[in-house]
């Protein structure tokens, strides 16, 4: 993969000014081997392997840091969904193995370690119930273990038992880190469609359908697309839609250049790169503000779900054109607490949660690093993430729910998580109860779509 002098000049530029970097490397291990019906057993075994898989993962992606001189901010491990290890582990074991990952990504000196998940979209296996029932704790007594769930899909539909019992552990989890804000629940997705591929903390699992150890990447430029839109004033939105598609272009060539020099140093398959617009609290750093650059007078604002739909469609089409290992996400991320345009629209009354819901829809993934009152009732928050699920479902996309009902704080006060997590507005949800419906539970059955056969 050869680059011209002024492709070099102007990467340069994208990094010094404009807030291009990668934005995760992320080592996917497969722990299907490692299982055992001890858990003593099972936790040195994964102990083991991502140590010996993972050994040389941080220093390798500091020295392309240096070589290449592009930031590579993160660091991370995604594993195997723990509660496909084994049918028998008491929820005693599942702590431990929560443990043993949060020693493990210590020893490695990585950011953070995902997979301490469960794939529940059509029901629960005894190992599922035990993961969920020590969730709260899991995520609460550890740093750098992250947690999903897969608990809908297109093919399978909705399942509202785990939906509640999900949003049951959030709410847990949220009071066990009161002193932190409720700052567990960033460590915990829900999801509906999760990808197996996906390089982006919280929600990152190595798949089943993967190879025993790959190398994704994920990339990042929302500086370098709003720099794009503005020098393009008055440009109608298709041709808009091209200068993005060929700045896309060029971000995608540089972060899979780069993730494939790591995979070939440390002798491992290169997966996929993942182009997603993921902003930081940093100023010039936002997904919001590319719409507002697009004309938008701020976020939130009627025309703001059309944009970010047009957005989405030419980060996916420039990466598609750049690679054929475009995976993960993939699109435009809308955190709210870790973008600083996304802050302002809320604070300014411009951006409330159901238009938040709307965006969802066009979307890289959903409602992200969204900060509720803490006395939100549980049925509210399993209400919300099934509408977002349903959104998924439907629509056959991923879609995702990152909650914080943040203990002793109500609409209008802000709290500060730190870090890429930022500081959120404490949001407003419905006052109106789901009590009865999501109570119903069950299984709300997969659309006619799901018909493909």
């Amino acid at each position: 993969m050869g680059f011209s002098p002024e492709e070099i000049l102007e990467t340069i530029n994208m990094i010094n000014h404009l807030h291009f970097d990668i934005r995760t490397v992320t080592l996917g291990i497969s722990l299907l081997d490692c299982g055992d019906a001890d858990p003593k057993v099972t936790a040195d075994n994964i102990y083991k392997k991502i140590l010996s898989t993972g050994k040389k993962l941080v220093p390798t992606v500091k020295k392309m840091e240096r070589l290449y001189g592009v930031p590579i901010i993160n660091t991370r491990v995604a594993v195997t969904p723990i509660s496909l290890l084994n049918r028998r582990f008491s929820p005693e074991g599942f702590l431990l193995i929560a443990e043993t990952l949060d020693k493990a990504a210590d020893e490695l000196g990585i950011d953070f370690i995902g997979g301490f998940s469960a794939l529940v979209q059509k029901g629960f296996t005894n190992s599922d119930r035990a993961l969920f029932s020590v969730l709260p704790e899991a995520l609460s007594s550890t740093n750098k273990v992250c947690a999903s769930l897969n608990v809908a899909s297109t093919k399978a539909g909705i399942n509202m038992d785990a939906i509640n019992l999900a949003a049951a552990a959030i709410k847990k989890a949220a009071a066990l880190s009161a002193r932190a804000a409720g700052i567990a629940c960033a460590k915990l997705v829900v999801f509906a469609n999760a990808p197996e591929d996906n390089p982006f903390m919280a929600g990152a699992f190595h798949g089943i359908g993967e190879a025993e150890a790959t190398i994704n990447i994920g990339i990042s430029g929302p500086g370098v697309v709003r720099a794009t839109i503005q020098r393009f004033p008055g440009l109608d939105l298709g041709a808009l839609a091209e200068e993005i598609k060929k700045t896309v272009f060029k971000i995608t060539r540089v972060g899979e250049l780069i993730g494939r020099k790591v995979s070939t140093e440390l002798e491992l398959p290169f997966g996929i790169v993942d182009l997603s617009l993921a902003p930081t609290p940093a100023p010039g750093d936002s997904v919001a503000n590319i719409l507002e650059a697009m004309g938008l007078e701020k976020c939130g604002t009627h025309g703001t779900t059309a944009a970010l739909a047009m957005l989405n469609d030419a980060v996916k089409k420039g990466g598609a054109m750049a690679s054929s290992y475009v995976g993960g996400l993939s699109g435009a991320f809308i955190p709210v607490s870790e973008d600083a345009g996304m802050i302002e629209a809320v604070e300014a009354g411009a951006l409330s949660l159901t238009k938040l819901e709307a965006m969802t829809a066009v979307c890289s993934v959903g409602l992200d690093m969204i900060a509720v009152p803490g006395d939100t009732p549980v049925e509210t928050i399993a209400g919300i993430i099934a509408d977002e699920m349903a959104i998924g479902v439907i629509n056959n996309k991923t879609t995702a729910v990152r909650i914080i009902p943040v203990p002793g704080r109500g609409v209008g006060e802000k709290v500060s998580f730190g870090g890429l997590l930022g500081e959120a507005p404490i949001m407003a949800v419905n006052t109106y109860g789901s009590q009865e419906f999501v109570r119903r539970g069950g299984q709300i059955p997969a659309p006619i779509r799901a018909l493909t056969n």
